[in-house]
């Protein structure tokens, strides 16, 4: 049977929870690099992350059962700022303490991967916040 990627993520939790998603409404797929990135964390860039792979006769239907899942998501979860509900989880690298880690790591131990923050994101107005549920400004 053939595969396709229907999604891709940067960690295994969100990868899984799609996985558990689509099984639930009986789609035939699986986690391709799910081990690799497990076992080295800092390969998941140069292997494109963790590929959500659906068996390609249920792509479709597969694809709409995510993006209804995120429409939900989105919905329920405006942005404090503007009410948009163009709003995302994304990895920010922005804090200068990160970077500072991150050299000094570097430095001492002859390479590491710089530490990141995972913050929502407003695509709207550009408003970030840590957690929908307590609404407070990421620092």
């Amino acid at each position: 049977m053939n595969f396709v990627v229907a999604a891709t993520y940067d960690n295994y939790i969100d990868a899984h929870l799609a996985l558990g998603n689509l099984l639930s409404e009986d789609i035939n797929c699986w986690l391709k690099d799910e081990n690799t990135i497990a076992v080295h964390p800092g390969l998941i860039n140069a292997i494109g992350g963790i590929k959500l792979m659906v068996a390609a006769p249920q792509i479709g239907r597969a694809v709409e059962i995510l993006r209804t899942t995120k429409q939900q998501f989105q919905e329920q979860n405006p942005c404090p700022n503007c009410g948009s509900t163009n709003v995302e989880y994304i990895t920010t690298p922005r804090k200068s303490s990160t970077w500072l880690a991150t050299f000094i790591s570097m430095v001492r131990f002859g390479g590491a991967q710089m530490a990141v923050d995972k913050v929502y994101h407003c695509f709207d107005c550009g408003f970030e916040f840590e957690d929908p549920e307590t609404k407070k400004e990421a620092p």
